[in-house]
């Protein structure tokens, strides 16, 4: 039916749509483009997923010519429509049967599992069948096994109880007639059955047998018993000739039997044993006093070879007789010395003391040489056991003093942990000697005193000690002498005690530690003209113009640093004798070992030494900075070379400081804290003398700059000024240096500002010193020599121009002109001088 122009009309408006329909419907996602064209690839235009059909046509007719080409290339693109549907056809068709064909897959596996089902199912019922009849096979035998291992048991227990039958009746006839040896084997046997009828103790045949064998066990225990005394009676000292078969067999019996019944034997020999030790050293007797300690030791020593030439093979070696006879010998000896010790302790002298200590303790090494120790632990043996020993000073004492002290330092330094003692007799007999130890304590203080007192007299017949730069200042030799001696204490009372004699012991120390501090080493120091906040005739005299200071020696400052480096090493010393003392005293007195008070008096020896040399030097300088201040310093035309006090000042350094620094070599923290001190001193006392140069010119000004430049460098040069090794000053001495000299030097600048406009030069001032008090401005007026009025109306803006202070903080200011400055307290004290002077 032909179409009319509305129906082409309408047909070519909806063609836009219809083909913006298509785009929309062939566009896909980004992951399913990309991988069709993994699958697919394709160097054709219109398989483009951005594929625009004006470009394309575009491409195919670039020019107006080639449109002549137009219908082959129509007829193209129609041939490769058709081919599209042709394959599209095929595709569709192939698809009709997927269906059919999935059915019919899904029905053969619903059948296959169907199949396989069933013949699992045969299987286990295969297996069941299986189970039951081998069941049915071993039900027979597992009823045999169950027969047989009763009638084992039956078997095995009929036989123990015929062989426990036989046993208690065999024992007990044994038992008659005393066959021990018979007995010893056979008591073991029964007891071990009889084990086996533990469970059946209801059965009254049984639990009648197990009675028979405790009967026999105590019959055999009291016959023993008294067999053991009828061979060794309490009562006399009588011995049979030798050891007797039986009764080492009836120690063998003893051992199976109850271990009171071996505690008892062991008791009662031992007792007997020792029976005439006790007769021959009884308290009334000569012997027994502690000067023949040595024969106490002797008797047990031929006692025990005796013991083993006679009775070794009796006992049992498991028993240790001879250990447990020489364990009780020494528990009666502490108790019998410790009874003559309190009834005759007036009696009791150092040396005597002593000497029994040192035989005693020789006696418990000999011990632990021969016996292990084993029955110290052992009800029988219950020995007062000494706490573990944490003595450091083991070594052997041979050798110098010297040698002793370097030793001992060595081994200070390095920690030790507390050892377990290698004597286990160790204060088994010599605990007895602790209460008694005061006499010792006593002693050592006496001796202790008697030694510092030599110690004073040598010191002053010898003089102080020569100047020896080589090896960086001398140690007093009566220091090691003394820390010697202290060794030599603590190795003989950490082999008596280390309870309370070693806290007294400790209280000796402490109070000789503080008189060697006081009188030979405080005592020695050498003495000042005048202190230096004191005031006295003779400083006022040495005050006069062109007078010079009296200063310390080269003997005098050696001695100085002599004293320092002894303080000091005592100081490391007593530390470490601390560290010492705690780990040899018991861990419950441990507390009360502190040396704190001692260190802290060599800490104030060290302190006062470093004073005296900075005092010594400070005052060398005074005369220069005196010469300084007055100075017509606003007469100075012209700048030259440093002046002369700067000279001077130079001068006493380069004098002071190399001996003091060689003497000081072992001890460089000291010098430097010398030098620190020093400076803190100097450079405050050198600004105030700045403060005194007034009036003072522009020219004037400049020359001071030059001088303070120059006594910075030398000060920055201190520490190894006249050294022929240069070494880089400290850090924390080089910051003081710089600080307190710049700000020197920045009141020298100040002074050489102009003080015209005043705003400017009071900003200027706030901005180089930062000092906010009006005692130092006023100070800066005075120099530059303006006049009152000038000044009141620059101290008026320099109040103005002050920065705000923080909330919550005082004004400083008004407090500092309240309160007298040190400034006017020295004016004081300058007024008061002169007044003195001129009534002399």
């Amino acid at each position: 039916m032909p179409r009319g122009p509305e129906a082409a009309a309408a047909m070519e408006e909806d063609e836009p749509e219809l083909a913006a329909g298509l785009e929309a419907a062939l566009e896909l996602a980004p992951a399913v483009q990309a991988a069709i064209e993994q699958v697919f690839p394709s160097q054709d235009p219109l398989d483009r997923a951005d594929f625009n059909a004006v470009e394309y046509i575009n491409t195919l007719f670039p020019t107006e010519q080639s449109l002549a080409n137009i219908d082959e290339v129509v007829n193209k693109i129609r041939l490769k429509i058709r081919r599209l549907d042709d394959n599209i056809r095929t595709v569709v068709r192939g698809q009709t049967n997927v269906g059919q064909d999935g059915r019919q897959a899904l029905e053969e596996a619903q059948k296959a599992i169907q199949q396989l089902f069933g013949k699992i199912k045969d299987i286990k019922d295969k297996a069941e069948k299986s189970e039951q009849m081998v069941k049915e096979i071993t039900r027979d035998i597992k009823q045999l096994d169950h027969a047989k291992r009763h009638l084992t048991t039956s078997i095995t227990t009929l036989n123990h109880l015929h062989m426990l039958a036989g046993g208690v009746d065999s024992l007990e006839a044994m038992t008659r007639r005393r066959q021990y040896g018979e007995v010893a084997n056979l008591l073991q046997g029964v007891v071990n059955v009889l084990e086996h009828f533990n469970k059946y103790m209801g059965i009254p045949q049984i639990r009648q047998l197990s009675e028979r064998v405790k009967a026999a066990q105590n019959e055999l225990g009291q016959q023993i018993l008294a067999d053991f005394e009828e061979a060794f009676p309490s009562q006399g000292t009588k011995r049979p000739g030798g050891p007797s078969n039986v009764l080492r067999d009836a120690c063998l019996v003893a051992n199976v039997l109850d271990p009171r019944i071996k505690q008892e034997i062991i008791k009662k020999f031992i007792k007997q044993h020792l029976s005439e030790y006790l007769v021959l050293f009884q308290e009334n007797q000569d012997v027994a006093w502690l000067d023949k300690i040595d024969r106490r030791y002797a008797w047990i020593k031929r006692q025990l070879v005796d013991y083993e030439e006679k009775y070794g093979r009796m006992f049992p070696p498991e028993w240790c007789m001879t250990e447990r006879i020489a364990v009780e010998f020494c528990h009666v000896t502490r108790t019998e010395l410790a009874k003559i010790m309190r009834t005759r302790a007036k009696e009791i002298e150092v040396k005597l003391l002593l000497f029994a200590i040192q035989r005693t303790t020789n006696f418990e090494g000999l011990l632990a040489k021969r016996f292990s120790g084993c029955t110290l632990a052992d009800g029988t043996a219950k020995p007062e056991v000494p706490p573990p020993s944490t003595n450091p000073f083991l070594e052997d004492e041979t050798g110098t003093e010297t040698d002793e002290i370097m030793i001992e330092k060595s081994d200070m330094d390095k920690p030790k942990k507390p050892k377990v003692p290698d004597n286990p007799f160790h204060g088994i007999v010599s605990k007895c000697f602790e209460p008694h130890l005061y006499v010792y304590i006593e002693s050592q203080d006496k001796n202790l005193g008697e030694l510092i007192d030599r110690f004073v007299a040598d010191f002053k017949a010898q003089g102080p000690p020569k100047p020896n730069v080589d090896e960086g200042g001398a140690v007093l030799p009566s220091c090691a002498d003394l820390f010697v001696y202290y060794k030599k204490c603590m190795v003989q009372c950490s082999q008596l005690s280390t309870g309370e004699p070693m806290i007294a012991l400790t209280t000796i120390f402490q109070k000789y530690l503080r008189e060697y501090a006081w009188k030979i080493l405080s005592g020695n120091l050498p003495k000042t003209t005048s202190s230096s906040g004191g005031l006295t005739i003779t400083s006022l005299l040495k005050e006069k113009e062109g007078s010079e200071v009296a200063k310390f020696t080269l003997e005098e400052l050696c001695l100085i640093c002599s004293i320092l480096s002894t303080a000091e090493y005592c100081l490391a010393t007593t530390q470490q004798l601390e560290e010492k003392l705690k780990e040899k005293v018991d861990a419950s007195l441990v507390e009360r070992i502190n040396l704190t008070g001692e260190m802290d008096t060599f800490s104030i020896v060290i302190s006062n030494s470093i004073q005296l040399l900075v005092q010594d030097l400070d005052a060398a300088c005074d005369p220069a900075l005196t010469a300084m201040s007055k100075m017509q310093w606003q007469n100075v035309e012209h700048v030259g070379d440093q002046s002369p006090y700067v000279t001077s000042v130079i001068l006493h350094i380069k004098q002071n400081v190399p001996i003091i620094r060689d003497n000081l070599a072992s001890t460089r923290k000291y010098f430097t804290q010398f030098c620190i001190k020093f400076a803190n001193s100097f450079i405050p006392k050198f600004i105030n003398h700045i403060f005194k140069c007034k009036p003072i010119s522009m020219v004037g000004a400049e020359q001071l700059l030059l001088d303070t430049h120059s006594l910075k460098m030398v000060l920055l040069d201190l520490p190894s000024i006249g050294s022929q090794v240069v070494r880089k000053a400290p850090a924390s001495y080089t910051k003081i240096v710089v600080k307190g000299m710049t700000r020197a030097e920045m009141i020298l600048k100040v002074v050489m500002a102009p003080h015209e406009p005043p705003v400017v030069f009071v900003d200027n001032y706030i901005k180089l010193l930062a000092d906010c008090s009006t005692d130092t401005f006023q100070k800066i007026l005075d120099m530059k020599g303006l006049k009152r009025s000038e000044q009141s109306s620059m101290l008026d803006l320099f109040r103005q121009r002050l920065p705000a202070p923080p909330s919550g903080v005082e004004n400083t200011s008004s407090l500092s002109l309240s309160a007298p400055t040190p400034e006017q307290e020295s004016s004081r004290i300058r007024k008061l001088e002169k007044l003195i002077k001129k009534r002399l």
